[in-house]
């Protein structure tokens, strides 16, 4: 890779593309005897050409109320077939246990009363909502769209961090990001097969018509946004362009009589599914805040009646609070009567005498996290803390336990970035897309996360991060790559 890698050293966590120095994996050796061509002037030039590309289609996210264009590492991950088949049986068998387990919750409650969840761990959850129980969704789907956090331990195996049920983001940036290294650098697609993603808002939408209500001949879908100020506004625009169907706001809907209606210059026209981007607590003035002015009045009672579909369903978020997280290996024991073929990072749970005494004892070690928060905020990084974050934690842990895991620090992967003009390595995860519909649907690839700031752990966008293309490497099928 010449001068690229002039003192590219691989730190103690598990390389991505080198097994050792100078010594790629062999599924990317294509990728490195093709960089190797690039000079630091030739790699700077693809980067400001996918800067260009970026700016002039308006792939931003909000930071601070200041739109930035998303950060787009030019090196990709390549995951080989044989190892992605892994990591798809074993997302798509999590996610249809979690399905199971939202059904069971706020229907008969039959793993509360075994014993396997404690019934006090999903009533005190903030993402439980009473409201929704006994909500029976068409065909049966309430998960209809997940993003499951993988990442990597010290020997190389994939292990589950979270799961996201509510509204996951991240896929425009999957699709985006391959449209724009297919321009930047065609020569790589030349010389691999890669899978596929473009076709991701075409299979999302039919997932969506598949789960109307019934007798509904030609769904009308919507995407409901809460607004151009939303960090993720770009990703709902793109999705409804790119799936042929209205974006709305909350006050382009109206429910009456049970049914929901968008209002149009041509008058109202029915509703039959709402892929909502608005989180539960704005959903509904009805059942959640009464001053919400993001959602539709109604839209839960439309929904309880069968008339509409609401994508994903209002209360998924107790089957990802992350206390419940730590029992998943369980649940899917429970439902599908099978070992969990991706495990778990290990967790500590707060509200657990034993686990808490153990978390206090060790906070320098431990990560600590919040069981309700996202983004990589209300979280303590134990090795990083100083002592009065680890004591202000202590208060918090003490006064209210359920309201945290702790974890040991994984490393993460890593794999080198462009930085001052030469590759370093930088940590990464990734966030596979299952889509739920008439079948169950793995993206491959999905959004990979890099932490961009020298040393960090933390992927998140908000806080420095960035991402990556994510290649999975297409079998001997006949399958066509690119796109």
């Amino acid at each position: 890779m010449g001068d690229l890698l002039d003192g590219y050293t691989p730190e103690r966590a598990w390389d991505e593309m080198f097994v050792g120095p100078d010594q790629p994996r062999s599924h990317y050796q294509s990728l490195h005897q093709v960089l190797g061509t690039l000079s630091r002037d030739d790699f700077e030039l693809r980067c400001a050409a996918r800067d260009r590309a970026f700016h002039d289609q308006g792939i931003t996210f909000s930071h601070s109320g200041e739109e930035r264009p998303f950060p787009l590492d030019l090196v990709p991950r390549i995951i080989d077939a044989a190892e992605w088949a892994v990591v798809e049986s074993g997302v798509r068998q999590r996610v249809l246990a979690l399905e199971r387990f939202l059904a069971d919750v706020y229907g008969p409650g039959e793993i509360l009363a075994d014993g396997v969840v404690p019934r006090r761990l999903v009533a005190s959850s903030s993402h439980y909502h009473r409201c929704v129980a006994g909500l029976d969704p068409a065909g049966g789907v309430r998960v209809h769209v997940a993003g499951v956090d993988l990442v990597r331990d010290g020997a190389g195996s994939f292990r589950v961090l979270e799961d996201n049920l509510r509204t996951p983001s991240g896929i425009s940036y999957v699709v985006e990001n391959r449209r724009a290294m297919t321009h930047v650098f065609p020569e790589l697609f030349a010389s691999h097969r890669i899978r596929r993603v473009a076709d991701y808002p075409v299979r999302l939408l039919e997932a969506f018509r598949a789960t109307a209500p019934p007798g509904v001949d030609d769904p009308c879908v919507v995407v409901l946004t809460p607004g151009v100020h939303n960090a993720a506004y770009f990703e709902h625009s793109f999705l409804a362009r790119q799936m042929g169907v209205e974006l709305v706001e909350g006050r382009d809907l109206v429910c009456r009589d049970q049914r929901v209606y968008m209002r149009t210059t041509a008058g109202e026209q029915r509703v039959d599914v709402v892929y909502r981007r608005v989180d539960d607590d704005f959903l509904d003035p009805v059942h959640f805040r009464p001053d919400s002015v993001l959602g539709c009045a109604g839209i839960l009672n439309a929904a309880r009646a069968g008339n509409v579909t609401i994508a994903n369903a209002p209360g998924n978020g107790v089957a990802d609070d992350k206390a419940v997280y730590a029992l998943v290996p369980g649940i899917v024991r429970y439902y599908l009567g099978e070992d969990p073929i991706l495990p778990n990072v290990e967790t500590y749970l707060c509200a657990i005498e034993s686990d808490r005494r153990y978390v206090l004892e060790h906070l320098e070690s431990l990560v600590v996290k919040t069981v309700d928060a996202s983004g990589g905020y209300g979280m303590l990084i134990g090795p990083a803390s100083t002592r009065e974050e680890r004591e202000d934690f202590r208060r918090r842990i003490e006064s209210v336990p359920r309201a945290f895991i702790a974890q040991p620090v994984v490393a993460l992967s890593i794999q080198p970035v462009l930085d001052g003009g030469r590759l370093r390595p930088a940590h990464q995860d990734l966030r596979p897309f299952v889509l739920t519909g008439p079948s169950v649907h793995v993206t491959p690839g999905g959004l990979t996360r890099v932490a961009l700031k020298p040393g960090s752990l933390v992927v998140n966008s908000s806080q420095g991060g960035g991402s990556r293309d994510t290649w999975v490497m297409a079998e001997n099928t006949g399958e066509d790559g690119g796109a």
